[in-house]
């Protein structure tokens, strides 16, 4: 199965990888289209996920490419492919870190204020440490081939570098270490002080109750936000236990099934917040319903409209009509 320092992708590891590539491509996209189609949705929060769509919709691009190739050395390609992962996975950590930290301080902290006030932070932070890591990582030569070990066909930390370790945890281990931390705390005092409003405003159920329904579905939009972080850890996890057991230079991290796992998990997290975040919730399902039931009806119709008018000859369509009318007729009597 592994020959040396290398582990081999399978041509089957590779079609169901590309395939998680392909649902995250499509359920990042469907984030950014209906966030900018439809003016009402765009909240705070619902901006944040944006953000981090726009990750990882470039990881999912950038890891597909490396995937296909299923690099077996350096080259420039490798090099352009790990820095833009890098880049873009270390950003989709950040900005999930953010997107808790928003919720903390909104929902817990009750000042909308300073958590408006944190979004331009947020981008300092999320896109410009992974810019600066990315840019040195690949000045100093730390980019390239990393033989499949921690990854799954695509660059990353050049295998052959000495100080590899040190380059994993900065260009993205480090800090999935610390949101393991930092998401489940957050995560759990948030659940806690809603369940503590929820109980305080009980006798207050009817009245608000009676809210727009625009208002209560924001409301239910926003509250799921915070599954973003039990997601994160769930699909993650598998690349943090084969970077353990790269540590501990085991050959189970080379196991078909834990490579499987570690490829769906990198790249899944667009596809899996397009899930929770608009195929489940209820009032965008419908508008994307009713828009494509309207696209296929004018679709139709245009196929009509080009149809019709070559098969009928001038004064076949009245004659029709006629027809038809006194076939209805007919039926009535």
């Amino acid at each position: 199965m592994a020959s040396g320092n290398h582990t081999v992708v399978y041509f089957s590891e590779q079609v169901v990888v590309l395939l998680s590539c392909a649902l995250s491509f499509v359920g990042s996209s469907l984030i950014l289209l209906t966030y900018c189609v439809w003016s009402d949705l765009r909240t705070t929060p619902r901006k944040l996920l944006v953000f981090l769509s726009v990750a990882d919709w470039l990881s999912a691009v950038s890891y597909a490419f490396g995937v296909w190739k299923s690099f077996r050395g350096d080259s420039l390609d490798c090099v352009v492919q790990g820095a833009i992962s890098t880049f873009a996975n270390t950003s989709s950590f950040f900005w999930t870190v953010a997107i808790a930290v928003y919720l903390y301080v909104f929902i817990v902290r009750s000042s909308q204020r300073l958590a408006d006030n944190l979004v331009l932070i947020f981008h300092v932070v999320s896109w410009g440490v992974p810019l600066i890591i990315t840019v040195a990582a690949v000045s100093l030569n730390k980019i390239g081939y990393d033989a499949s070990e921690v990854s799954v066909g695509w660059c990353w930390v050049r295998i052959q570098a000495q100080d590899r370790v040190l380059w994993m945890l900065l260009t993205g281990k480090i800090w999935e270490f610390l949101a393991y931390i930092t998401l489940p705390v957050l995560y759990i005092l948030i659940k806690r002080h809603i369940h503590i409003a929820h109980v305080a405003l009980s006798e207050y159920r009817p009245i608000l109750a009676n809210r727009p329904p625009s208002q209560a579905f924001s409301s239910m939009a926003d509250v799921k936000l915070t599954l973003i972080p039990i997601m994160f850890i769930i699909l993650r996890i598998w690349s943090t236990v084969r970077f353990v057991l790269l540590l501990a230079d085991s050959s189970v991290r080379q196991n078909p099934v834990l490579v499987t796992l570690h490829g769906i998990g990198n790249t899944l997290q667009g596809a899996a917040n397009c899930i929770m975040f608009v195929l489940c919730t209820q009032p965008i399902r419908k508008r994307l319903c009713s828009a494509l039931c309207l696209c296929c009806k004018h679709r139709a119709e245009a196929q009509y409209s080009d149809i019709v008018p070559h098969r009928l000859q001038p004064g076949q369509d009245t004659l029709i009509r006629k027809e038809e009318g006194s076939t209805g007729q007919a039926q009535t009597r």
